[in-house]
Parts: C-alpha cells; structure tokens; sequence
C-alpha cells in the first residue's frame, strides 16, 4: 500500500472568482487554500478607490492528496479546473509556497502603498490638466502634493498638484512587484 503525501497544487479559477473558489475548497472540502491578494489604493476617473486584488488573478493554490479530492476539486463553485500539462498535474513546492505566505503573513492580504518617484510617468486625473500626461519631479509627501513636468503648448512647464490629482501610467501588478520585494526585504531586516 502506497503512503499519499498532500502537496501543493494550482488550481485556475474562473474570472473574479479566486475568493468564491478559496472559500468553497475550505468550507466544504476542509481543505488547505492560499489565495495571496493585495489591498492597494488606485486612482481611477472616479477617484481614489480602495481594492483587493489577486497575487495571481485567475489562481490558488490548494494543498491535498490529488489522487483523493481531485475529481471533487474539478467540480468545485468558481474553480475551472486544475492546472495540468498534458496528463500530469505539476506539484507546486512547499518552499515556494512558504516564502509566499511569509510575505502575506497569516490574513493572506499585504496592503501595497503607492509610491511616487522622480521619473515616473502620471496621467493627470483631475483639474485643468486633465488627460495630460506628465512626469514626475519630485514627492513632496509632507504637503501630499508631487511636482510634474507637464508639455504645455510645447514648452517643459513645472507644476505642483495634489498626490491624489495623478494617475501612475506604471498601475498594474508587474510593475509593483518591486515594490513588494523592497516591501518583504524592510520587513525581513526589521525582524
């Protein structure tokens, strides 16, 4: 009789469904679920507009003995279906998913703040500058206020205006990736 160990899987889920998909596996499955996501603060048309997003969209990870519950996890509410080369369902390994849940500790949600550096491209969101495009100069976070270099009828023009009046051109989950490395790297130096 051969010993089954649980191990680590992907399972992809259907679109928006990650926590539907996490919270079926627990509940009634009683299984094992890492959904990592990030808490973060974006600046949309609407506003500034508070969000919890997937590490992974369209991901989890699920610890069992495939050969028991895999039939069970296929046809679970929200999981398309496990990830699988071929015939051959990878096992993610456990070191991997350990360093992820060290940076998410035990909530599986890291809140991210959005920093703005000298060079990064902005989108005017608000004000007479609207739809503009800009770089920023400087961060002036005491005042919550940035400089930009806005192109005025073709002349370099230095403005100042509020944090929350901007818009990162750089606003998806590639680009804040070092910023949670730099993120995990202060909390490790800390501890």
């Amino acid at each position: 009789m051969q010993i089954q160990i649980p191990a680590w899987y992907s399972a992809r889920t259907k679109p928006k469904h990650e926590h539907i998909a996490a919270a079926n596996l627990r509940k009634n499955m009683k299984l094992e679920v890492f959904s990592p996501r990030l808490r973060l603060e974006k600046l949309t048309k609407r506003g500034l507009v508070r969000m919890t997003e997937p590490l992974f969209p369209c991901y989890i990870f699920v610890r069992c003995v495939i050969e028991e519950h895999f039939n069970e996890i296929q046809h679970t509410s929200g999981v398309n279906r496990l990830v699988h080369f071929g015939g051959r369902i990878p096992v993610v390994p456990d070191l991997i998913i350990e360093e992820l849940q060290q940076c998410f500790e035990a909530d599986e949600t890291l809140t991210v703040e959005g920093h703005l550096s000298p060079g990064d491209e902005v989108t005017v969101a608000s004000g007479a500058f609207a739809g503009l495009s800009a770089y920023v100069l400087k961060s002036l976070p005491a005042k919550k206020r940035v400089q930009i270099l806005l192109d005025i009828l073709g002349r370099p023009t230095l403005v100042e205006v509020e944090q929350d009046a901007v818009i990162p051109s750089r606003n998806n989950l590639a680009d804040l990736a070092p910023i949670l490395a730099v993120a995990d790297h202060r909390r490790n130096l800390t501890a």
